[in-house]
């Protein structure tokens, strides 16, 4: 079944596959400009897969999540 990211990526990038989109640049999520793209590239970031693989927005994620079951 095919995976609808139309509305996460931009147009261009909508028929892409999923491992072509990781390796598109930031600027291919959808409200992202170029200008994202060069700050970002200063902490190292050049692709959707190096964001994703970012370990400062893993930790993000996973106190979110955490906080979710905090009493």
């Amino acid at each position: 079944m095919p995976i609808n990211v139309n509305k996460a990526v931009d147009k261009a990038y909508e028929t892409k596959t999923l491992k072509e989109i990781c390796d598109a640049p930031i600027a291919a999520l959808e409200g992202l400009t170029e200008a994202h793209q060069k700050h970002l590239e200063g902490c190292g970031i050049k692709t959707i897969r190096d964001l994703g693989e970012w370990k400062f927005a893993a930790w993000a994620r996973a106190i979110v999540e955490l906080s979710k079951l905090e009493e």
